[in-house]
C-alpha cells in the first residue's frame, strides 16, 4: 500500500487527495492512458458526473488486466472542459477512493477531440508484483 505524503509545512489538499505519495520498493507500476466517458458500445452519457464514473470504470478494467484495482491508484490526472464540471467530477472521484488517498491534479482544458466529452482521467497505479 502506498504512503500519503502531506507535510504540515505546506497547504493541505483542497479535496480528497494526497499532496504526494510514496510507493514501497518492489511494487509494479501500471500507467493508464487518459480514459474518456464512453462505453464499449460507444455510448457517451450527457453529464460530466456520469462520464467521470465511466472513466473510472474504464480505468478499473485496465487495472484488472494487471491484477490491480482502484485501491492501487497512486496518481490521478483529470481534465474537465469547464468549471461547471469540477464538482460533478470530484463527486465521482470521491465515491471511489478512500485512505490512503492518491495524489491528484484536476485541470480545466479547452476541450477534447470530440465536443461531447467533458471529462478525461489518467492514472498511475502501484501494487504487488506478480509471482513469475
Amino acid at each position: 500500500m502506498h504512503k500519503p505524503l502531506s507535510p504540515t509545512t505546506i497547504h493541505p489538499p483542497f479535496s480528497a487527495y494526497s499532496n504526494g505519495v510514496e510507493i514501497p520498493a518492489g511494487q509494479k507500476l501500471v500507467f493508464c492512458s487518459g480514459q474518456l466517458g464512453i462505453t464499449a458500445a460507444g455510448a457517451i452519457p450527457p453529464t460530466a458526473e456520469a462520464q467521470a464514473d465511466l472513466c473510472f470504470d474504464n480505468v478499473a478494467a485496465i487495472l484488472a488486466e494487471s491484477g490491480l484495482g482502484l485501491e492501487h491508484v497512486v496518481r490521478i490526472n483529470a481534465y474537465v472542459t469547464g468549471r461547471e464540471h469540477l464538482r460533478p467530477y470530484m463527486e465521482a472521484r470521491n465515491r471511489r477512493f478512500s485512505a490512503p488517498l492518491p495524489a491528484s491534479t484536476l485541470m480545466v482544458v479547452a476541450g477534447f477531440a470530440r465536443p461531447e466529452f467533458f471529462v478525461e482521467v489518467e492514472v498511475v497505479a502501484a501494487g504487488p508484483a506478480s509471482e513469475v
